[in-house]
């Protein structure tokens, strides 16, 4: 990740990154809107986040060799067969910068989330 301040938006927080890594950033930002169209976005613990009312829903986060991306550690459990594949802990999934964005599973585990945050199943 390239060595900054704190950014002050998620514009700010993408503008520095490589091309490549930037665009893959802006494809998970795009999916969680999507997937949560009445989150906000915001900047907690640094880096990128999508608040649905007073609760953090999703993180996203860019580094020079992966995307992170945390969905709390319930996001991890639900999903945990299917994340497997990728490097992960207790509330953290990591893609890699040079490997496809997992789309379908992104969405679903943002789903997942706005449904916990929520109180609403699906």
């Amino acid at each position: 990740m390239p060595s900054r301040p704190t950014a002050a938006s998620i514009d700010d927080y993408l503008a520095d990154f490589p091309p490549e890594t930037r665009a893959k950033l802006e494809r998970l930002r795009t999916i969680i809107a999507e997937e949560a169209p009445g989150a906000t976005e915001t900047i907690s613990y640094a880096i990128p986040t999508f608040d649905l009312g007073e609760k953090h829903l999703v993180h996203f986060a860019g580094y020079d060799a992966h995307i992170g991306l945390y969905p709390t550690p319930s996001g991890m459990t639900e999903f945990a067969e299917e994340l497997a594949p990728y490097k992960h802990g207790k509330g953290t999934a990591r893609f890699l910068v040079d490997g496809p964005l997992p789309e379908d599973l992104v969405r679903r585990i943002v789903r997942f989330r706005v449904g916990e945050v929520t109180g609403s199943s699906g």
